[in-house]
């Protein structure tokens, strides 16, 4: 008797749970986005743009090749990356004229929005279904680049011995990170379901 109690308790806390899941949604989206305002976060996500069918024609310079030191054609964009913390006026000028800082202050403006629409889904229910759908298309966006983005995995750089692991299924820090974003689209599809549940039946809520 005891636990069917406490199970009927934890039933009806569902609702704040499905809330806090939208406000991580919300913290996820604002922290990322905001810091895509900042140049070495529009630096960090040149690979991923640029190797993307449906994103590299935001840049100028995407599908340019040039010689590297090592006289091997390599992608333009490998020359001019800022490490995290480390600044270098030669590789700046080189995103400004490529448009990498405008495209990044676009995106991160677009995915603070996104946010937004799934914390006021709290509040409004219609707004939160159309915040969780392009939680899902956005997240959809960002797996696919496993499969466009070659600095998703590790790369086989040589040394004393050859590379053990490289290339697939061998996720980089950059692959790591966006494979998780599948949970985000799990997320994304919940409060979508979540919402739309209490757009068409507000009385069960």
């Amino acid at each position: 008797m005891q636990d069917n109690r406490l199970y009927h308790r934890l039933l009806q806390l569902d609702t704040y749970f499905f809330n806090f899941l939208r406000i991580s949604v919300f913290i996820v989206m604002a922290w990322i986005g905001g810091l895509k305002a900042f140049h070495y976060e529009a630096e960090g996500i040149v690979p991923f743009v640029a190797n993307s069918p449906i994103m590299s024609f935001f840049y100028k310079n995407a599908g340019h090749e040039v010689v590297n030191e090592d006289k091997k054609l390599v992608a333009e964009y490998t020359l001019y990356k800022n490490p995290e913390g480390k600044v270098i006026q030669k590789n700046i000028d080189w995103h400004k004229g490529n448009g990498t800082y405008t495209f990044s202050y676009g995106l991160g403006t677009m995915i603070v929005i996104i946010g937004l629409l799934v914390l006021l889904g709290i509040w409004f229910p219609k707004i939160g279904a159309v915040g969780g759908a392009l939680t899902f298309l956005m997240s959809l966006v960002t797996l696919s680049f496993l499969g466009t983005t070659p600095e998703v995995y590790v790369p086989n750089l040589g040394g004393d011995d050859p590379t053990p692991q490289f290339g697939f299924p061998y996720l980089s820090g950059a692959g790591r990170l966006v494979l998780k974003d599948i949970i985000m689209m799990a997320g994304g599809l919940v409060l979508f379901s979540d919402s739309l549940k209490k757009v068409v039946r507000p009385s069960d809520q």
